[in-house]
């Protein structure tokens, strides 16, 4: 190549960062850059079946390795693992380039200046991949002068309609040149997914990409260690976690055929129909080896049969016939995704048939922040986006759903009608108003914004708390040093009214997690087995959504001792039990109950790894009655004349929500006074002079002494 070194070092391909794909750079080391000679922002040759040229961008690890994105990898004719060789370059002005894009653009000419602006300082070359910021991938058709070129302002641009073999859906198969692999790159659109694009899902892509990868590209290495390739993958977890989306990219990284059927659209009334597109789809897969069959919703076709199911059970056995009948072991690989793992029927889940089950997740916090990168990588973001503090606040949302976050938050950007088009911290604000993580729907998580300066007095229990549930989630160090376990569940006790349920609010509001309010009286269903299948997908829901906090309120209402006839509550107890004992390795997961009727409830739940930890919540004293009165007061027109401190005394044995009830009274007396004095138009000019008083809150005490 022109102007290239002779010399050049090995190293082995790793995937780019997700803010970088799309970008045409090759991140280095620095002992590499080192030995190359180059600095940041110069070209160099990567060198695998074919020849690229890349900026360098430094490398934030050490090691023989070199990152590039999947545009990057497909002009080298690489995949992640293989070995390129890497040395300096040099690329020459651009007089004309010749793109075309790779799907359909709207044909206003604002496109063409975008296209000819957002391609500047660009290196490309004829015959290969490049993505243009918001605009997405396109065909490098031609350059002037040939070889590698850098974009200028000078440059002249051309831009051609897209291409009708951009949709033509045929295989991807079979050995490409630099002139047909960009076409066989994009002979399935649907498959333009590269690993750059699934964020949060490093360790599951590369069990996917062992299982799926080599099968399909290097069926030989099975063969001679006497082993057949693996024939089926089974995704499971929650909807919106990225499962098709891994399908798709690893068709596309590996140059397959893809072929997506989906489980409901299989189904049909027709005898033996159902049958018959299932065999097709088969059929085709094989035509096209390499290929990848995705089976989306695969539970809908292929659930647990039974004798009351003929059309179901016949569908089951045909999948079951067609994946052991694979010819073409190795270079066919069937991929099933399914949200009910359990409902699948187990004789497709051996060995043979789907050989391995990956479950996909509800990502951590840096999963978070990765799919975040992926979703504003082409979003023009204002710098006082946290996207950091995004990722932090997004417990249990999944990548669908930070996808909808962003689209929110640029919908709002776009409602503002600001000068410019950026996207601002107050527009991510927004959207985290309306969007909740979609695992938690029909459980109403929630963040609360209570914290304990909203609950007076009760210091004792507020440390307790503390302890049992921030602390693990801030010092988990320290517990693994000490090999201590937190607590996995807590019991709060006490008369009606004294603010259990506000301090589990607040809990969560201090230890910013979800938070899972659930009445005992929800879970309970007078038919058979439906009571315990509601605390299985409970706590299999907040296990997803992690760190996650599981309120059940009214708790003796569920876990009432056994042994008394009643079977619905003993079953739901024992479950109770099952799930408690399988949290106790979670830090991320802790159970609070509630109950004013603690002597109601059985006492297995009450020993220790279960509901260890009981903490009394009683009513008042002087000082917490005071406190107490001061935050429901706080912001009130209160008269001067008002003493807190003599208002506690009187209140002796009242809870907090009999305190919270005489200021509520007290303020509709002098509302109503107000109103009885003033017509609605004289009450609203002089709404700043109405005051509660001493003999409003004497009155509001005298009606709740005769409650």
């Amino acid at each position: 190549m022109s102007g290239s070194s002779e010399t050049g070092i090995e190293l082995a391909v790793e995937g780019a960062h997700k803010r970088d794909a799309g970008r045409g750079i090759a991140r280095l080391p620095e002992s590499v850059r080192s030995e190359l000679g180059v600095l940041s922002g110069s070209p160099v040759v990567v060198e695998g079946d074919r020849m690229t040229v890349v900026k360098v961008w430094p490398g934030d690890e050490e090691g023989a390795t070199v990152r590039i994105d999947s545009d990057t990898r497909a002009n080298a004719g690489v995949n992640i693992g293989d070995t390129v060789t890497v040395r300096a370059g040099s690329v020459t002005e651009a007089t004309e380039i010749t793109i075309q894009p790779m799907a359909p653009l709207p044909g206003a000419e604002e496109y063409e200046r975008m296209v000819r602006t957002r391609l500047v300082d660009q290196m490309v070359q004829a015959d290969e991949r490049t993505h243009i910021d918001g605009l997405g991938t396109f065909l490098v058709r031609a350059t002037s002068p040939d070889g590698p070129v850098r974009v200028t302002d000078g440059t002249n641009v051309t831009l051609l309609p897209p291409s009708d073999e951009s949709g033509s859906g045929e295989s991807k198969s079979g050995a490409a040149g630099p002139n047909e692999q960009t076409n066989a790159q994009i002979a399935n659109p649907d498959t333009d997914v590269s690993y750059e694009d699934i964020g949060g899902l490093d360790e599951e892509l590369d069990r996917i990409r062992e299982m799926i990868e080599m099968p399909l590209s290097e069926p030989e290495e099975f063969r001679k260690l006497g082993i057949d390739p693996p024939s089926g993958v089974l995704m499971h977890g929650p909807p919106g976690t990225g499962k098709t989306l891994i399908a798709r990219a690893v068709a596309n990284e590996v140059d397959a055929y893809f072929d997506t059927i989906s489980g409901p659209e299989i189904v049909s009334k027709y005898k033996g129909e159902s049958e018959e597109r299932l065999r097709e789809a088969f059929e085709r897969a094989e035509e096209n080896a390499p290929s990848i069959l995705f089976v989306d919703e695969i539970d809908s076709i292929a659930g647990s049969r039974d004798e009351d199911a003929d059309m179901e059970n016949r569908v089951v056995a045909q999948l079951l016939t067609l994946m052991d009948g694979l010819e073409d072991r190795g270079r066919v690989v069937v991929i099933g995704a399914t949200n009910r793992v359990d409902a699948v029927d187990p004789a497709l889940r051996r060995g043979g048939r789907f050989d391995r089950e990956i479950e996909i997740g509800v990502p951590d916090e840096g999963g978070r922040r990765e799919i975040l990168d992926v979703h504003t990588r082409d979003m023009p973001i204002h710098e006082d986006v946290d996207l950091d503090r995004i990722a932090a606040q997004t417990h249990g949302f999944v990548g669908a759903d930070l996808a909808s976050l962003t689209t929110e938050a640029a919908m709002a950007a776009l409602r503002a009608e600001r000068e410019d088009s950026e996207v601002r911290g107050e527009d991510f604000d927004e959207a985290l108003a309306t969007v909740e993580p979609s695992a938690m729907r029909e459980y109403v998580a929630e963040s609360p914004a209570v914290s304990f300066d909203d609950v007076g007095g009760l210091p004792e229990v507020k440390q307790t708390l503390t302890e049992a549930i921030e602390w693990p989630l801030e010092y988990g160090d320290l517990f693994s040093a000490t090999k201590t376990d937190p607590p996995s569940g807590i019991l709060m006790y006490g008369p009606p009214g004294t603010g259990k349920t506000l301090l589990a609010r607040a809990i969560a509001g201090e230890s910013d997690v979800n938070f899972i309010h659930v009445a005992g009286p929800e879970i309970m269903d007078r038919y058979v087995g439906e009571s315990e299948e509601a605390v299985r997908e409970l706590f299999e829901r907040a296990r997803q959504t992690a760190p996650s906090i599981i309120f059940l309120d009214e708790i003796d209402a569920i876990a009432s001792h056994r042994g008394q006839g009643n079977e619905v509550t003993e079953r739901v107890v024992s479950q109770l039990l099952a799930e408690l004992d399988g949290i106790t390795e979670n830090p991320n997961l802790v159970v609070l109950a509630a109950t004013n009727r603690r002597d109601m409830i059985d006492d297995a739940l009450l020993r220790p790894g279960r509901l260890e930890q009981h903490v009394e919540v009683p009513n008042p004293d002087h000082d917490a009655r005071e406190a107490i009165l001061a935050v429901h007061t706080e912001g009130k027109p209160v008269a001067e004349d008002v003493s807190l401190s003599d208002l506690a005394a009187e209140t002796e044995g009242f809870s907090g929500a009999e305190l919270e009830a005489v200021v509520r009274e007290a303020s509709m007396l002098a509302i109503r006074e107000a109103a009885e004095e003033m017509g609605p138009a004289e009450a609203s000019e002089r709404a700043d002079e109405v005051t509660i008083g001493a003999e409003h809150f004497e009155r509001a005490l005298e009606r709740e002494r005769e409650r």
